[in-house]
C-alpha cells in the first residue's frame, strides 16, 4: 500500500505507519498480532478480514452525547467553507488509514460533505467529494467497502424513509439513494449497504405496518434495479437493528430481516451486514446473529464494534473480548468466510479519548485482537474435537430412521412406533462446559 502522508499537510504528527512487530513487542504503535501477510489455512489475514475504517465514526464523531458537547475537536473541522473542510477531513482519514494499513474504508454519503436541504447542490458537492477521493485511492491504493445514505438524521426522516407515510419524504429518500449508488460506483465500491436507521415506528395508532414494509420492498427493488442498469455488480447488504431509534425497527434482527428478503423476492440481491452491538440489544449473542445469516447463505459483512452490559443502547465501543471474538471466527471460519464483505470497525474512541494517538490504540487493539481470534479458531478447527464433538450429538440422524426422518420418508405414525419399540431413551450430555474448556485453551 502506497504512503501518501505529505510533509505540511500531516494531521497526526510524530506517527508513522503502523507494523508488525511480533507478540513480545511492548510497542503501543505496533501490531503484536495482526500480520497482514501471515497465511492462515490458504489466505492471508489480510484477505481474512478485509479491514476498513468506519468514516463516521472516526472523522465526524466529535464525542458529544445526550448530555454533553463536543469533546473531540479535530484540526480537520475547522474552515467554513464546507468543500474545503470536506477535502481536509479527507486528508485526515487517508493519512490515518495509510498509517495503519487499512485497505477499506465505509462512508455515509452525509460524512463526506455536509448537505444542505436542496438536493441538486448536494448532488454536486458529493461529485466534488468523490472526484477526490478518487485521487486519493489512486495514491493509496485503499478500496471502498462500500457506501450508504444516510436516512435517519435528517428531520424530515423523523417517520422514516422509504417507509415514510408522505411520498414526498420516500421521493427524497430516493434522489439521495441514488446519488450514494452513483458515488459507491464511481468509487469502485465493492458492495452497497442499507440501514433502516428509523424505518419502524413508534406507535401502531397511527402506522399501516403492512404497507410500510410493502413499500420499503419497493424502495429496495427500484434501488437495486437502477444500480444493475449503471453497472454495478456487487452486493447489497441490510444491517440489521432492533428498536433505536424507533420503538420497533422492521429490520429487528438477522431472522426477521431474512423472512422480509425472501417474502419480497430479494435474496438474489441482498445479503446481510450484522453489527456486534445490534445482535446485543436484540437480546442475542452476535454469533448467533451470525450464524442464522449464515444458514440462510446470506452472511455478507460484519460492523465490528461491542455494546456496554450497564448501557441499554449502542455505545458502539472497539471490541475488546477475545472469548467473544473466537467463536465469532469459528462461525465465520465455518461459513467460508465473508465473500465481498469485511470487517469495518462500526466504532468510536470514548468521549474523554481526546488524544491523536487515541483513534490509533483503538484500531490497532482491536485488528491485534481479530488475529488473535483467528489464529485461535483456526487451530480449534484443524486440530481440536470441536466439530467431531458437535457432529456426534447428531449422529441418530445419520442412519436408520434418523436419517429416514430427515428425507422425508417417515410419517408421524412411523415416529411413534420408532418410539415405542426403542423405549426411553438415554439421557446425553452435550458436553458444554467441556467446549468451553476447550476454548479457553486456545486463546
Amino acid at each position: 500500500m502506497k504512503n501518501v502522508i505529505t510533509g505540511d499537510l500531516e494531521f497526526f504528527k510524530g506517527i508513522g505507519q503502523i507494523q508488525f512487530e511480533g507478540p513480545e513487542s511492548d510497542n503501543p504503535l505496533a501490531f503484536r498480532w495482526y500480520n497482514a501477510a501471515q497465511m492462515v489455512g490458504g489466505k492471508t489475514m489480510e484477505a481474512h478480514f478485509r479491514f476498513a475504517c468506519a468514516y463516521w465514526h472516526s472523522f465526524n464523531g466529535n464525542g458529544s452525547d445526550p448530555f454533553g458537547s463536543a469533546t473531540h475537536l479535530f484540526p480537520w473541522d475547522e474552515k467554513s467553507d464546507p468543500i474545503a473542510r470536506a477535502k481536509d477531513k479527507m486528508d485526515a482519514a487517508f493519512e490515518f488509514m495509510s498509517k495503519m494499513q487499512l485497505p477499506f474504508y465505509c462512508f455515509h454519503d452525509v460524512d463526506l460533505v455536509d448537505y444542505t436541504d436542496v438536493i441538486s447542490e448536494n448532488e454536486k458537492r458529493l461529485e466534488t467529494l468523490v472526484a477526490y477521493a478518487r485521487e486519493k485511492q489512486s495514491a493509496s491504493g485503499i478500496r471502498l467497502l462500500w457506501g450508504t445514505a444516510n436516512l435517519f438524521s435528517h428531520r424530515r426522516y423523523m417517520n422514516g424513509a422509504a417507509t415514510n407515510p408522505d411520498f414526498q419524504v420516500l421521493a427524497h429518500a430516493g434522489a439521495q439513494v441514488k446519488a450514494a449508488i452513483d458515488a459507491t460506483i464511481a468509487l469502485g465500491g465493492e458492495n452497497y449497504v442499507f440501514w433502516g436507521g428509523r424505518e419502524g415506528y413508534m406507535s401502531l395508532l397511527n402506522t399501516n405496518m403492512k404497507r410500510e414494509q410493502e413499500h420499503l420492498a419497493r424502495f429496495l427493488h427500484l434501488a437495486k434495479d437502477y444500480a444493475r442498469k449503471q453497472g454495478f455488480t456487487g452486493t447489497f447488504f441490510i444491517e440489521p437493528k432492533p428498536c433505536e431509534p424507533t420503538k420497533h425497527q422492521y429490520d429487528y434482527d438477522a431472522a426477521t430481516v431474512i423472512a422480509f428478503l425472501q417474502q419480497y423476492g430479494l435474496t438474489t440481491d441482498f445479503k446481510l451486514n450484522l453489527e456486534v452491538n445490534h445482535a446485543t440489544l436484540a437480546g442475542h449473542t452476535f454469533q448467533h446473529e451470525l450464524q442464522v445469516a449464515a444458514d440462510h447463505g446470506l452472511l455478507g459483512s460484519i460492523d465490528a464494534n461491542r455494546g456496554d452490559a450497564q448501557n441499554g443502547w449502542d455505545t458502539d465501543q472497539f471490541p475488546n473480548n477475545l472469548n467473544e471474538l473466537v467463536e465469532t471466527m469459528l462461525v465465520i471460519l465455518e461459513a467460508g468466510g465473508l465473500g465481498s464483505g469485511g470487517v469495518n470497525f462500526d466504532a468510536k474512541i470514548r468521549r474523554n479519548s481526546t488524544d491523536p494517538a487515541d483513534l490509533f490504540y483503538a484500531h490497532i487493539g482491536s485488528m491485534d485482537l481479530f488475529a488473535r481470534a483467528l489464529l485461535a479458531a483456526h487451530r480449534i478447527l484443524e486440530t481440536s474435537e470441536f466439530q467431531k464433538i458437535r457432529a456426534a450429538r447428531y449422529a441418530s440422524f445419520d442412519a436408520g430412521e434418523g436419517a429416514a426422518f430427515e428425507a422425508g420418508k417417515l410419517n408421524l405414525e412411523d415416529l411413534r412406533n420408532y418410539a415405542v419399540r426403542m423405549g426411553e431413551p438415554e439421557t446425553r450430555s452435550g458436553r458444554q462446559e467441556f467446549l468451553e474448556n476447550l476454548v479457553n485453551r486456545y486463546l
